[in-house]
This record gives structure tokens, C-alpha cells and sequence, in this order.
């Protein structure tokens, strides 16, 4: 019988790579939960500067173009907040500073549920295989968490100890427990459609993809829309 969350996490957060990965990956979910009272919040690492196969295209003025996108989609989503560590596309890593990031904002919000990339995801059929920054910040993120963040000895002026007791690992190969997005999936698409520097003009094709993939996890639920996850209870 498939798992579904149904309770609803007082507060979230949700760390990626890029500026519209929360979206692609969570983004019905954190829709869900922010318009049931939940307070949720999105962390994400890299600046954007590289998202663009152009040669003409300048990496400061994209990155700034993202910025804003990712302000506009976090309104639609219904965000509580919204930020930024600034790394440059492709050179994320699991460091010390990366990490220390991580820990910093945990502890702040003091989240029920965090929400990141499963780094053990590699290649995705034959097609696809997962990109660096996607695998390096699921990392950082699982090491942040546990066990830096809930240990006071672990970046000691980051703030106070926070022990998170969820981690919910997107884009994975062994979801286990799905979110029921049915009524959130539009919005999700209407988030999505604020990235327009990469997605261009979308037309129906992107809310075909996306309806597809949530089908396809709503099948797997028992429901008729849905993001699936790997699930860490971790306390």
C-alpha cells in the first residue's frame, strides 16, 4: 500500500542547486503545505549564472534575470522566504563553507521537514544523467543535517543546535512515500512558468511533461497527482 504524507510540517525547507529546481522537483508540495500554514522556506546555492547554452549570453546579467524569477515563482508557490549562498554554476561543492550555509539556515528556521536531491541518483535511463550540482548539494545538505546541524560542536556560530527529524530526498530512484499534489498542480506549472530564460516559450508541452510525471507518482500513490520522495526519519 503506497505511503502518503498526509500531515501537514509546521515549518519546511527545501535546498537545491538552481534557481527553478524546487519547482521541477517539490514544487506541488511546497504549494501544498504553504497554503495549508505551513511556513516554507527555500534555500538555493548556486547563482544560476550558467543556465544557458548561449555563447552571447552574459553569466552576471543571467543570474540576476534568475534572481528575479525565482522571486516570482516563490510568490506563486506562496513561499514564507526565499534565499540565496551565490556559488557559481558548476562549482558547488560539499565544502565546509557550503555546508556551514546549510547548517546556518536550518538552525535559523528550525524546520520540521527538509527537502533536498537524492545524491545517489545518478543516471536516469539512458538518456539523462543527473547534473553535478543536483548531486553535490543533496550531499552537502544529508551531511548538514545530520549530523552538523543537531550537534552543538558543528559550526558552534551558526546558531543553536536544531535536530531536523524529516528528510525528504527528491528525484530519486526508491521513492517510498509520495505527497498527493492534485489540487496543487497547477500551481506548480504556474511556478515553473516564471523561469522563462529557461524555458523559454513553453507553450503546452511543459504542462504536458508535468502532468505527466505526476501522474505517473500518482499512480504509484494511489492518487491522481503526485511527487514522490525518498523519506529519513531521523528523530
Amino acid at each position: 500500500m503506497a505511503d502518503l504524507i498526509d500531515d501537514v510540517p509546521a515549518r519546511v525547507l527545501a535546498v537545491y542547486a538552481h534557481p527553478d529546481d524546487p519547482e521541477i522537483s517539490c514544487g506541488g508540495t511546497l504549494a501544498r503545505w504553504a497554503r495549508a500554514g505551513s511556513e516554507v522556506h527555500v534555500l538555493v546555492c548556486t547563482r544560476g549564472d550558467k543556465g544557458s547554452s548561449d555563447p552571447a549570453t552574459r553569466p552576471d546579467e543571467l543570474a540576476a534575470r534568475r534572481a528575479g524569477e525565482m522571486a516570482e515563482a516563490s510568490t506563486v508557490l506562496g513561499l514564507a522566504g526565499h534565499e540565496r549562498l551565490d556559488v557559481d554554476d558548476g562549482e558547488l561543492e560539499n565544502t565546509a563553507d557550503v555546508r556551514a550555509g546549510i547548517v546556518a539556515t536550518v538552525r535559523r528556521i528550525r524546520p520540521d521537514v527538509v527537502i533536498c536531491p537524492d545524491p545517489t541518483a545518478v543516471f536516469f535511463g539512458d538518456s539523462y544523467v543527473n547534473h553535478r550540482d543536483h548531486r553535490a548539494v543533496g550531499w552537502a545538505t544529508l551531511d548538514a543535517v545530520s549530523p552538523a546541524a543537531a550537534n552543538p560542536h558543528y559550526f558552534a556560530d551558526a546558531g543553536a543546535p536544531h535536530a531536523v527529524p524529516t528528510l525528504l530526498l527528491s528525484g530519486t530512484l526508491e521513492a517510498d512515500a509520495w505527497v498527493d499534489i492534485s489540487g496543487t498542480l497547477d500551481i506548480k506549472v504556474a511556478a515553473l512558468l516564471c523561469h522563462a530564460s529557461q524555458l523559454g516559450e513553453p507553450g503546452e508541452w511543459l504542462r504536458g511533461v508535468v502532468h505527466q510525471r505526476a501522474a505517473d507518482g500518482g499512480r504509484a500513490a494511489g492518487v491522481t497527482h503526485a511527487e514522490g520522495f525518498r523519506r529519513l526519519r531521523l528523530a
